[in-house]
């Protein structure tokens, strides 16, 4: 094998589990910000509709 390889290869698969547990990190940390706003945003979904019932009641009433 090439020595720059070698060299290359040695420096860099030390390193690997804490690259491939920064990239696990950042995929969990997405998917729980991705969760956090879809509950979010049926959260304000439920209350537009809610909104929306009571106008339409204060409507008809008048």
């Amino acid at each position: 094998m090439n020595a720059v390889l070698v060299e290359i290869y040695s420096t860099v698969i030390p390193s690997a589990p804490y690259i491939i547990a920064a990239y696990a990190l950042l995929l969990l940390v997405l998917f729980v910000y991705a969760f956090m706003i879809m509950r979010g945003t049926k959260k304000a979904e439920a209350q537009i509709a809610v909104l929306e019932e009571a106008l339409a009641e204060k409507n008809a009433a008048k």
